[in-house]
């Protein structure tokens, strides 16, 4: 071997080497910032979505624990004496375990010891299992603090037990709502657990909305509808997650005064006071406009695990956050412009976005 065959070698080494480092840190740093949380509230179809839609939930995953079985599944799972349950993936910066109960809590019939609503069987029973000492405690004042609100006429009766082994159930299961969407109305109609929410908290609620901007306005249109309406690339990123060329897009270089709201939807995503140069070449945020506008989800493509960013009521995938940016808050919310369309300040009044004209105040 010459010596320009070493040097093209060592070059190689250094830069395979270079890449570990910057794949496997920004890895491990995000794992740092998850924490788990393990709730049962009967049939797991419908655990998932109220916590799906919070800010700071990286994955809800479908499951089976409690028991004493090793791999159950959905024929032996009853068997092995496991229970139907979600695992929640969430960074604690941004919500908190208490936030969790307080979601968990509204979801359930906590004085049914027998199942839950129309699924009868220990199997549906609720229950917190806790990962850590902090988690019990938190969820025994929350039990507690319940049981004093007179809320319930009834005893609370949902465990709180030590966490065990967590199973992922078939993939079936997963995201039923979504993927499955007339089954899973279908059941949800029927299963009693709306009523029973709606007597107790006083609302609907099948999915607690936590954001606080109610226009009913935003909404995901059909696929069909949205073929016609985005172009390409448009489709291409906010349906299908991909990402548009650095450098090679509307807003990175946007300086004006002004909001951007999803291109499908119209719901505000994002400040241009919270805008800044990332030298990415995509338009960077420190923060969402509102952060119950987005929903942050685990991302495990290319090699790594990043968080997606995806806009709440439209569900278009947006970009993703990382945590190289400046402080207090040090986020980088890297955006994809064809996921978005800006609206100037001189228009937010005439686009009906008037109310953000005081936040744009120098």
């Amino acid at each position: 071997m010459n010596s320009r065959s070493k040097a093209k070698c060592v070059c190689l080494g250094f830069s395979l080497a270079f890449l570990f480092v910057c794949t496997w840190l920004p890895a491990q740093n995000e794992q740092a910032m998850t924490e788990n949380a393990i709730f049962a509230g009967g049939c797991f179809w419908c655990m998932e979505p109220p916590f799906e839609k919070l800010n700071g939930v990286k994955s809800v995953v479908s499951g089976y624990t409690g028991g004493t079985g090793k791999n159950p599944n959905y024929e032996n799972y009853v068997e092995t004496g496991h229970i139907e349950a979600v695992e929640i993936k969430y960074d604690p910066r941004i919500i908190s375990y208490s936030k969790l109960l307080e979601v968990f809590w509204r979801q359930i019939d906590p004085t049914d010891a027998s199942g839950q609503f129309v699924d009868r069987g220990p199997q549906y029973r609720s229950a917190i299992f806790y990962s850590n000492e902090t988690q019990k405690q938190f969820a025994e004042k929350s039990k507690q603090h319940l049981t004093k609100s007179g809320k319930f006429n009834k005893t609370i009766v949902t465990e709180i037990r030590a966490a065990q082994q967590f199973y992922k159930a078939e993939d079936y299961h997963q995201d039923f709502y979504k993927n499955h969407s007339l089954k899973y109305s279908f059941y949800r109609q029927r299963s009693g657990r709306d009523e029973y929410l709606k007597k107790v908290w006083g609302q609907n609620d099948q999915e607690i909305d936590m954001s606080t901007d109610s226009n009913s306005a935003y909404h995901q249109p059909s696929k069909e509808e949205l073929h016609k309406r985005l172009t390409p690339l448009q489709y291409k990123v906010t349906q299908q997650g991909a990402t548009e060329p650095a450098y090679q897009n509307e807003y990175w270089n946007e300086k004006r005064d002004g909001i951007y709201v999803d291109i499908i939807s119209g719901e505000p995503l994002f400040s241009s006071k919270d805008k800044y140069d990332s030298g990415t070449g995509w338009p960077s945020f420190t923060k969402p406009l509102d952060p119950n506008s987005i929903i942050e989800k685990e991302d495990k493509g290319f090699f790594t695990t990043r968080t997606e960013v995806r806009s709440k009521k439209g569900d278009s995938h947006l970009g993703h956050v990382f945590n190289d940016g400046p402080p207090p808050a040090g986020l980088r919310y890297c955006m994809n412009s064809a996921a978005l369309k800006f609206i100037p300040k001189e228009g937010l009044e005439s686009a009906g976005y008037g109310k953000y004209l005081p936040l744009l105040k120098k």
